[in-house]
């Protein structure tokens, strides 16, 4: 049987890791935008509905308040805190997944979980915090860490253009404005250099594993 031709995104001796666009585009594209579709809903619902969705969002120190750690991100304080996240949410949630949706659906967990954590631990007493900030932070850290721990000159050229646009987003990490939670920021970016810390070992260990053990002299 004579060879079959190999795509240009497997070719041989390419690193998957080191990707700086998702290898499928078209699907990366429709679970971003499925993602912020699902934000606009729910700020929908929370406005048709007399429903008062912000309250399950995340509580500080008040154990009937963890729950909000799950529900915090799909949830805004109004159509402006929405528009204001939608393209960050957009172009983050897009480029991260350039090592594959698998592994956006484990950075984006981690930093869902550890972000809000971080709010609830630190956040004022009796204050409720919501919103998609802390996790677009934490993608964005991600987009800007991941080139230095996986080596790759195209991942670190992007997170140079990133910061580059993004820059005035880095005020957000520190304490200002009372009604912005820098806390959810701090965290989220904090989760995603852990995020991409994470990724990277586990992308080391498999390629470890594909290439088989050294050889030893003895």
């Amino acid at each position: 049987m004579p060879p079959q031709p190999v795509p240009a995104s497997e070719s041989p001796g390419a690193d998957p890791a080191k990707r700086v666009l998702p290898p499928n585009p078209k699907a990366a594209a429709i679970v971003a935008l499925a993602f912020t579709v699902l934000l606009y809903l729910v700020e929908l619902v929370d406005v048709v509905l007399p429903a008062d969705l912000d309250q399950g969002g995340i509580l500080a120190r008040d154990f009937s308040g963890l729950d909000g750690v799950l529900w915090a991100p799909l949830l805004h304080a109004g159509w402006g805190h929405l528009f204001s996240n939608t393209v960050p949410v957009l172009v983050f949630a897009f480029l991260a997944m350039a090592a594959g949706i698998g592994r956006w659906v484990l950075v984006t967990a981690i930093i869902w979980v550890l972000s809000g954590v971080g709010v609830w631990l630190i956040a004022p007493s009796g204050t409720v915090t919501v919103g998609a900030s802390g996790v677009a932070f934490g993608w964005l850290a991600f987009l800007l860490v991941r080139g230095i721990f996986n080596r790759a000159v195209g991942q670190i050229l992007v997170a140079v253009v990133l910061l580059g646009i993004w820059s005035g987003m880095l005020w957000g990490l520190l304490p200002g404005d009372p009604g912005v939670s820098w806390q959810g920021h701090l965290f989220g970016a904090l989760s995603g250099v852990f995020a991409a810390w994470v990724v990277a070992r586990m992308d080391r260990s498999q390629a470890r594993k594909a290439t088989g053990p050294g050889s030893l002299a003895g």
